[in-house]
């Protein structure tokens, strides 16, 4: 199993370029500033519900699979995850890729919100950037410092929806491009055992 460098406080120095990379310029008169963070602050109440919800482990998961698939644009996530060998990779195995990357990333990711129980995220601002919208909001844990996560959001695929998240200087865009680059190295290019192994996590 792949180590899970989203724990790590690492940040990524090319982070902000894997995020220009994976999410081209915003037309004009498309997303705006305030969009960008009504959709963050439903993200946020949904995350916070479900962290206050009581439910089990798996419950919990499930339920931020539901809204990961609801709020993110998954295929460019994945898309950025998989790499230059998306460009080879068959319609076919990027279907399956993305489904199993949507599981894969969502659990990931869920085990680390459902860090916060007992805890809150609170919307603080939002930005323009060059290519998209930041939406800044803050963690408060118990027992822990507050700290800073972002969101970048766009409407590359006519939604609007987020397409990245820094936690603590961890950018997911960055860090699952290296991840999932070291899972394929390891399975030699075969997308489609990646694909099986996603499956099985």
């Amino acid at each position: 199993m792949a180590s899970n460098t989203f724990l790590s406080r690492r940040a990524f120095v090319g982070a902000g370029f894997a995020a220009a990379a994976a999410f081209g310029a915003l037309p004009a008169a498309a997303l705006n500033v305030d969009q960008a963070r009504a959709l963050i602050d439903k993200v946020v109440a949904d995350i916070n519900g479900v962290i206050g919800s009581g439910q089990s482990e798996a419950q919990m998961l499930g339920s931020f699979e539901k809204l990961f698939a609801r709020y993110a644009d998954v295929p460019t996530i994945a898309r950025s995850a998989l790499g230059a060998a998306a460009r080879s990779a068959s319609s076919a195995q990027m279907a399956a890729f993305t489904k199993a990357f949507q599981r894969y990333i969502s659990r990931k990711y869920g085990r680390r919100f459902r860090e916060f129980i007992g805890g809150r995220i609170e919307v603080n601002d939002a930005k323009p950037l060059k290519s998209y919208y930041e939406v800044i909001s803050t963690a408060y844990l118990k027992g822990e410092s507050p700290f800073e996560v972002r969101w970048h959001v766009g409407d590359k695929s006519g939604k609007n929806l987020f397409f990245n998240i820094i936690i603590e200087g961890v950018n997911m865009l960055a860090s699952e491009r290296a991840e999932i680059g070291a899972m394929l190295d390891k399975r030699k290019g075969d997308i489609d055992a990646l694909v099986a192994d996603l499956n099985a996590t």
